[in-house]
């Protein structure tokens, strides 16, 4: 009997720093190849997945310079190390046998399509991966809001957000060794107790449409796909 995802249309959210791997920062080749695999595997599964990278493993190597720049300027550097980190994805998904359209919310139409929603709903259903690139165009906005953002317009079910922890846990798990593990969070207390799910703004954008987030941990094999089938890993935040 075949595997039967649970979700149709799903926004995947990976970290910048995520795709750094060991290394303080820059791309590295391996976790670039092991995530493109666990994509794949999800599309075989019939899934129809849109994209949100951030950008601090880039940003994090100039974060020096921009904390002399204003914030604006600061912002639009982070967008386009974005784009950089989305066009890495692009190219491993693709030599992962994956068809895919990076679409930018700041036009660069030499490298990439603008972000047109119908475009983007288009390209899910024929199958392709649809990787949303540099925010949400907009300054003071983090790629987590442009994540909820792109999710609600795409009419994704769930945002997956892929991290190196397997959860929400009330402390940091890589520091305090009796952090313990939420299996379900509402909206509400993520915003009340300060849990780094994401940043406040997301939250609420996720808690006005009813959009349900899953934090589970991105760097275990076959995790991405075990989510998708249902299996009860990770954190999963609603009303």
């Amino acid at each position: 009997m075949p595997e039967k995802a649970v979700y149709k249309r799903v926004l995947l959210k990976l970290s910048g720093e995520s795709l750094a791997g060991e290394d303080k920062f820059g791309i590295n080749l391996e976790v670039l190849r092991s995530y493109a695999q666990e994509v794949k595997k999800a599309v075989d599964l019939g899934v129809q997945i849109g994209l949100v990278v951030g950008g601090g493993n880039i940003f994090r190597g100039i974060s020096e310079a921009a904390r002399e720049m204003d914030r604006v300027s600061a912002d639009y550097m982070g967008m386009l190390a974005t784009v950089i980190n989305s066009m890495a994805l692009q190219n491993a998904l693709e030599n992962s046998g994956l068809d895919t359209r990076v679409q930018t919310a700041i036009p660069m139409n030499q490298i990439a399509e603008p972000f047109i929603r119908r475009r983007a709903q288009r390209h899910l259903e024929k199958g392709r991966v649809v990787i949303f690139a540099a925010g949400t165009g907009n300054p003071y906005f983090t790629t987590d809001t442009a994540a909820v953002l792109r999710a609600i317009e795409i009419e994704a079910e769930v945002i997956l957000k892929g991290t190196r922890v397997d959860g929400v846990y009330n402390a940091d798990p890589e520091k305090d060794p009796t952090a313990t593990k939420y299996d379900e969070l509402s909206y509400m207390k993520v915003v009340k107790d300060g849990l780094k799910v994401m940043d406040t703004t997301a939250i609420t954008l996720s808690m006005d449409n009813r959009l349900p987030i899953l934090v589970f941990n991105m760097d275990k094999e076959n995790n991405l796909k075990r989510v998708l089938l249902g299996d009860p890993i990770g954190t999963k935040v609603r009303g």
